[in-house]
């Protein structure tokens, strides 16, 4: 087959400047481009990197403030309770005085609504007898036809009524 024996003197020439081509493009890639692809990527790499580092930096810095903040909300709310708790403390003692006040008055009131329902049983207790007296003094009269002076009827009526 001649047509085999002219591939090597026809196309020799160029499959060596196809190889000289192609080896030039690769070192080209090789020494040139890729260096700058591998920069690139290691650049992205690094600041992906650094990202992380700051974020993480970041929520450990927002948990301590965060535990810091719980702390001072716990310290609050005690106070706040504390604060109430005096508040109901001082709230009693104002209503106890009142009540003792009030107890005082009523107490008072009481002693003097005694005095006068006293005054008022000895007035009752006077009319009584002399209420007494006079229908002692009558039913004797009408009984016994005897008459009876104001003061003998008042001493019967004082005996029975001391008595009974």
């Amino acid at each position: 087959m001649p047509q085999i024996s002219q591939i090597i003197e026809t196309y020799a020439s160029q499959f060596f400047w196809m190889l000289i081509t192609f080896g030039l493009i690769y070192f080209g890639i090789a020494k040139m481009m890729l260096p700058k692809v591998e920069a690139t990527i290691d650049g992205r790499e690094k600041k992906i990197a650094d990202d992380l580092a700051a974020a993480q930096k970041a929520r450990d810095e927002a948990e301590g403030m965060n535990a810091g903040t719980g702390a001072e909300i716990a310290a609050a709310r005690a106070e706040a309770q504390a604060s109430s708790a005096a508040a109901k403390a001082k709230a009693a003692k104002d209503a106890e005085v009142r009540v003792a006040k009030a107890d005082a008055d009523v107490a008072t009131k009481l002693a003097a609504a005694e005095s006068d329902i006293a005054k008022a049983t000895q007035k009752a207790l006077a009319n009584i007898e002399s209420i007494a007296s006079e229908a002692a003094m009558d039913i004797v009269a009408k009984v016994s036809g005897a008459k009876v002076t104001p003061a003998q009827a008042g001493t019967a009526v004082k005996a029975v009524l001391g008595n009974g």
